[in-house]
């Protein structure tokens, strides 16, 4: 049982972290799942260093960030999962929002929609079809339950070691509502392990610098025969 009055005053001083456009920018371009320099973010949050600075320390005295020293420079991530699906379902809550009328914005947010990282697992029409591939296959349960089958798939097929899909820390699988497609996709360690595997296979890459992500051809073939996904039937 909380205490109430010590409990609102910690949400409002929560919540307080993310009630600034400048701070709710910088975690979101986190969400990538990489770790930035404080330079980095402040380009992507349109502001000066010296502000970045500023938010960058109160988030992570806040808990949302994290920081890496490296020699002289300094790294920022979020400080894990929970803090990302923290910020993904505040999107889901909120639903797809429209881009800014520019042509440039316009195509930025339709990459995102046809696929993107979700922090440390895949997200957008791509995440979720694939999530949906593996429900039809059997790999996984509706309720995103891993299978046996499931199991057998991912060591045999996508080389998953069997004891880093059981991490006592994080779940295996775990539903995480997607904000552009109001649908579930896959997360846990399973999912984080399909987005690295692919990615080191080459089958995935990343476009530019932004967390939209697109199958190659190899990784489309590879989609098609792993798990009968034919992605050009995706909407575009």
């Amino acid at each position: 049982m909380h205490n109430e009055p010590m409990a609102a005053d910690e949400l409002a001083r929560f919540a307080a972290l993310l009630a600034d456009r400048s701070r709710a920018q910088l975690c979101l371009a986190l969400l990538d799942g990489r770790a930035w320099t404080a330079t980095e973010l402040a380009k992507a949050a349109e502001i000066a260093p010296s502000t970045a600075s500023e938010h960058l320390t109160r988030l992570i005295a806040g808990g949302l960030l994290v920081e890496h020293r490296q020699g002289r420079h300094r790294y920022v991530a979020l400080a894990g999962p929970r803090e990302a699906e923290l910020l993904e379902s505040l999107l889901a809550y909120l639903g797809p929002t429209p881009p800014k009328p520019t042509l440039r914005a316009v195509r930025a947010s339709a990459a995102l929609a046809r696929g993107r990282t979700c922090y440390d697992h895949l997200a957008g029409r791509l995440g979720v079809a694939i999530t949906d591939a593996m429900i039809n296959r059997r790999l996984l349960t509706p309720d995103l339950t891993l299978t046996p089958d499931g199991l057998h798939w991912l060591t045999e097929e996508l080389a998953a070691p069997e004891p880093n899909l059981r991490s006592p820390t994080h779940p295996t699988t775990r539903s995480c509502l997607d904000w552009t497609e109001r649908r579930p996709h896959l997360a846990g360690t399973a999912g984080a392990h399909i987005l690295t595997e692919l990615q080191a296979r080459t089958w995935l890459r990343r476009i530019g610098k932004t967390r939209a992500v697109l199958l190659t051809p190899t990784g489309e073939k590879a989609m098609q025969a792993l798990l009968g996904l034919d992605v050009s039937t995706l909407p575009q």
